[in-house]
C-alpha cells in the first residue's frame, strides 16, 4: 500500500482545496463514507467523489485560499490506512455555516481573520481510493483564531444579528445549495457553476 495511499492521501486534500472533479474521481472510491459531514451540508454525506466536491465547496465558501499543507503521514498496511498531519490555512471570508445532522445549528460571520491550525485526519484506502475518512481537529483554536471564542459581547450582538434578520438561515440556504451543485456536478448531472 505504502506511496500509493500516501499519494491518494495527499491528492484527496488537494481536491478540498481546488474542487476539481477530474481529481475526484480518480481518488476518491465510490463507497467513500466522510464520517464528519455530520457538521456539513446535507449533499456532504453523498458517498463518493459527490460528496467530497460538496465538502470542498462548503469550505471554500467559507475560507478563501483554503491551504492543507502536508506534515507528516504514517501507513497502516494491515489496516489500509493513512494518518495524516495537516495544517489547514486560508481567510475566513465568508459565513462558516455548521449543521446538525441536517438541522441549521449555526453560523459564524465572516471575520476576515487568518486560519492556521493543525488537525490529523485517518483515512482508509481500498484499491488506491480513498473510501472513508475521519478526522480529529483542534475545533478550539480554530475559535480562538477566528476570534469567536471566548465569545465577546460585540461577537454575540452580531451573531443575535443575523439570527434575527434572517442571515444566518439565507447562508444556510446558499451554501447548502452551493455544495448540493458541486455534488451534482460530480454526479454528471449538473453543470458547473
Amino acid at each position: 500500500m505504502g506511496s500509493n495511499a500516501t499519494d491518494s492521501a495527499h491528492s484527496l486534500f488537494r481536491v478540498i482545496e481546488t474542487g476539481d472533479p477530474a481529481l475526484a474521481a480518480d481518488v476518491v472510491h465510490a463507497d467513500f463514507h466522510n464520517r464528519e459531514a455530520v457538521n456539513s451540508p446535507a449533499a456532504c454525506a453523498i458517498p463518493g467523489p459527490a460528496g467530497v466536491l460538496a465538502s470542498s465547496a462548503w469550505m471554500r465558501s467559507a475560507f478563501t485560499d483554503l491551504r492543507f499543507p502536508v506534515l507528516d503521514t504514517g501507513v497502516d498496511d494491515e489496516r489500509g490506512q493513512v494518518f495524516v498531519r495537516v495544517r489547514m490555512q486560508g481567510r475566513h471570508t465568508g459565513p462558516f455555516v455548521l449543521f446538525r445532522d441536517g438541522t441549521l445549528e449555526r453560523v459564524m460571520p465572516p471575520t476576515g481573520r487568518e486560519l492556521d491550525y493543525e488537525q490529523i485526519h485517518v483515512l482508509t484506502v481500498r484499491d488506491g481510493k480513498v473510501i472513508r475518512h475521519e478526522a480529529v481537529r483542534d475545533d478550539m483554536t480554530m475559535l480562538g483564531q477566528l476570534g469567536t471564542f471566548p465569545p465577546t459581547p460585540a461577537l454575540i450582538a452580531r451573531l443575535a444579528g443575523w439570527k434575527l434578520t434572517g442571515r444566518d438561515r439565507r447562508a444556510a440556504a446558499a451554501v447548502s445549495t452551493r455544495a448540493a451543485e458541486a455534488a451534482q456536478y460530480a454526479e454528471g448531472t449538473g453543470t458547473a457553476r
